[in-house]
């Protein structure tokens, strides 16, 4: 069952810590140029530098690519074992807009959650629009999943599996999930992490009313990330691009985390609450001040938000 604490939504609940990176980083981003003034690839260039709104990338040493094949061509999947591995696996899918974002940026985090969970991670390098709008991201995602759990995890020792992602990742999550159930007759996940994600690409009232506040993600990215991933035509009201719209009984555990600045809001409450009423199990998590994609950052809130998604892998891989 869903319910809600209107304490959570109060700005006294919000930590001092996390009210003041919130005022920082928008007048920093606020202070950049209009990324839609450029190509993609040049604000893709310009993440690698840090100069968006994340740190810049470390990549792990210890993370390998496997390329495996897809409807599209080629789908490079970057693995990351845990210390102490294990038979359990974590298929991740990074978010950006469908647009931004790669397997490879966030290999801090994924190292952290492969060590403390015991899964490997391995994290899907889909297509990236406007390059290759929809339907290539979710083909790519679903080619991943049927391989890591079918042919690849036999060969990798693995027998359990999690699903998950921010954003944009969490919506292919939930269409990855869906495509398997629907046209594969497969229900391979036992758990599923959406973190602050895209469910309804019509856009959700928060989404709408958010309006041009540069944190993280404003109304204007919201539209012009659906018009690059729906540049064929495609209708938004899809169940397979809107996964809120979609028939969602059968499907894993989930826990959804979402922050209470985030333009996203309406979509985490309103997917969490078709989760359960769909007759799935669910944990909903709502973050007084945060952000979209908090947990990316150096926050209390994020170590938190972190340590309770590590606790929920472990509970329900178990």
């Amino acid at each position: 069952m869903l319910t809600l604490d209107p304490a959570l939504f109060s700005p006294e609940a919000v930590a001092e810590e996390t009210a003041t990176f919130n005022r920082e980083l928008a007048a920093r981003l606020g202070a950049l140029p209009d990324q839609w003034s450029f190509p993609p690839q040049v604000v893709r260039d310009r993440r690698e530098q840090g100069l968006g709104p994340f740190p810049a990338p470390e990549r792990s040493p210890r993370a390998r690519v496997q390329v495996i094949d897809g409807p599209h061509g080629p789908v490079p999947l970057r693995i990351i074992a845990p210390l102490q591995p294990g038979d359990g696996a974590f298929l991740h899918i990074h978010g950006g807009g469908w647009t931004f974002g790669g397997a490879d940026l966030q290999d801090a985090r994924l190292v952290q959650m492969a060590d403390r969970t015991g899964l490997t991670v391995v994290s899907v390098d889909y297509r990236l629009a406007p390059e290759n709008p929809y339907p290539c991201g979710p083909d790519d995602c679903e080619a991943a999943a049927l391989w890591l759990t079918g042919d690849g995890g036999d060969a990798l020792g693995l027998r359990r599996f999690a699903i998950g992602g921010d954003s944009a990742g969490a919506n292919l999550s939930a269409a990855t999930l869906i495509r398997l159930r629907d046209r594969h007759g497969l229900t391979p996940f036992l758990a599923a992490v959406f973190i602050a994600g895209c469910f309804d690409l019509r856009l959700t009232p928060s989404a709408r009313a958010w309006g041009s506040e540069k944190l993280v993600l404003n109304t204007r990215d919201l539209e012009m990330f659906v018009r690059h991933y729906l540049s064929r035509g495609h209708d938004a009201a899809l169940p397979d691009v809107s996964p809120l719209l979609a028939d969602l009984r059968g499907l894993p555990r989930a826990h959804f985390v979402v922050g209470t600045r985030d333009p996203l809001l309406d979509d985490t409450l309103f997917m969490a609450g078709r989760w359960v009423a769909a007759g799935n199990a669910a944990e909903t998590r709502i973050v007084p001040g945060g952000c979209h994609v908090f947990q990316s950052f150096g926050l209390s809130i994020a170590l938190e938000s972190n340590n309770l998604i590590d606790n929920f892998l472990r509970v329900s891989m178990g």
